[in-house]
């Protein structure tokens, strides 16, 4: 089972994707975010397929020997179909964390905002990140990430 929790910046999936690691059974989390760091001097468009690349092989390998993944990253539309394709021989599952633009735009007690984020968090409210055409949507506004955890849970086969 692969579980791709999508939103922009800030919508919580990192967050989600450790509870639900802790709670599903053989799960790993999978950050394509960190596999940038190996090319972090390329610029993020020019990195976004490579990330993207080198995620699906991270996460089939896992999937080979047996393992559920959690997958928090922003999708567009485009990368979307990219992995559905790429992924297609497992159980894929897609939830995207859809807070107000303005709760997402606000520092944390564990993170605090930089301008370009503000500004990528706009572009992917903008963009459709919020809301795809695919998979569940979770206003996760006024949620603890264990109520949203916990919902993410509830619409999951049973058997993990």
């Amino acid at each position: 089972m692969i579980i791709f929790i999508n939103g922009s910046i800030n919508a919580g999936k990192s967050t989600i994707a450790k509870i639900l690691a802790s709670k599903i059974a053989n799960t790993a989390n999978v950050e394509i975010d960190r596999l940038r760091e190996y090319i972090n001097w390329l610029e993020i468009d020019k990195a976004v397929p490579i990330n993207l690349e080198n995620a699906v092989l991270v996460i089939n390998n896992f999937a080979k020997h047996g393992y559920n993944v959690v997958v928090p990253y922003p999708l567009s539309q485009k990368n979307y179909e990219y992995l559905k394709k790429e992924l297609r021989d497992n159980e894929l599952y897609f939830f995207t964390l859809s807070p107000d633009i303005k709760k997402a735009q606000n520092d944390t007690n564990d993170r605090k905002l930089t301008k370009w984020e503000r500004g990528r968090i706009q572009h992917h409210y903008d963009i459709g990140i919020s809301n795809p055409t695919f998979g569940k949507i979770i206003d996760n506004t006024n949620q603890t990430p264990e109520e949203t955890a916990r919902e993410i849970l509830s619409l999951l086969p049973k058997n993990y």
